[in-house]
């Protein structure tokens, strides 16, 4: 299909972005969310330039899970992801810490689909903790896949260090996720996940790779789409949280084993690519893409 990606819509809530007569995304900046949801900016529907949806939203599972969300499970305690929090020794608990990720004001090059977003963290009871200055970009627009571009820089306003972690990091084994989290379709579930250097399936759970990619097949249709994740190199302690059963999910975790620890005053960057494809990709394809697009 090929084109060029513009933004076709754009008012108090969402902005969406087209190529040809395609929507791919629409990023909800400004939510109606239940505050013990979490709310925050994400992607949903986001769609393939075949039109068919690749995330799904407030399943019932999760109902915290909105297609594709930057978000942090514990940040010194508090809850930027949404629902229940891993509390070592106690298991999963609902507690008065989950907080906000509050949409300031966006910065538009409609021409590039380009958007410059800078936002401010709060917790549940009103502290402004992170400034966050976050770039979506869509490129690499071709006849069947597209790529958004996302990078994040938050930094600390407090006035003492900010400490990242996971479920992890808490003690439950194996669910390291925070940070740019995608969950799919639920007839994604029981997909297949092909990683850089042979990698593949859930074995990747915790494990490191410079790309990781999910194919699922859709419902009511005879077609796949593949997502094809990519870190890019800059990024420190990157190791993937996947899932295809029970839920599809994907989440290039910046805390997975290990907390990361922000001084007062500094900043933590990240950048990411989603890539979004018509068909199953093979290991071959996906291998000669990621070669022919590097950062």
């Amino acid at each position: 299909m090929g084109g060029r990606a513009v933004i076709t819509r754009q008012d108090d809530e969402v902005l969406a972005v087209s190529v040809g007569g395609v929507e791919i995304f629409e990023y909800v900046h400004s939510p109606s969310t239940p505050a013990f949801e979490g709310p925050k900016p994400y992607l949903h529907p986001v769609r393939s330039l075949a039109g068919d949806v690749v995330t799904a939203f407030r399943p019932h599972d999760h109902r915290w899970h909105k297609g594709v969300q930057m978000t942090a499970t514990d940040v010194s305690g508090e809850n930027f992801w949404g629902g229940v929090t891993y509390v070592r020794d106690r298991g999963y608990v609902a507690l008065p810490n989950v907080g906000t990720m509050r949409h300031d004001e966006f910065e538009i090059a409609a021409d590039e689909a380009r958007v410059t977003e800078l936002l401010s963290w709060f917790t549940e009871s009103g502290e402004h903790w992170v400034r966050e200055r976050r770039e979506l970009s869509v490129r690499d627009v071709e006849d069947d896949a597209w790529t958004l571009e996302f990078a994040t820089t938050l930094m600390n306003l407090r006035r003492e260090p900010l400490v990242f972690g996971s479920p992890t990091t808490n003690g439950r084994e194996l669910a390291g996720y925070t940070g740019f989290f995608w969950r799919g379709p639920r007839s994604f579930t029981g997909g297949e996940v092909i990683a850089a250097g042979g990698g593949a399936g859930q074995e990747m759970m915790g494990e490191v790779a410079p790309w990781l990619a999910f194919i699922g097949h859709h419902d009511e249709v005879d077609r796949s789409s593949t997502l094809l994740f990519v870190d890019h190199p800059d990024n420190k302690g990157t190791h993937w949280f996947v899932r295809s059963t029970p839920f599809a999910a994907v989440n290039p975790s910046f805390a997975f084993h290990e907390t990361v620890e922000l001084p007062a005053g500094e900043s933590l960057s990240l950048r990411y690519r989603l890539v979004v494809a018509s068909g199953a990709w093979e290991r071959e394809t996906l291998e000669s893409y990621v070669e022919a697009h590097p950062w």
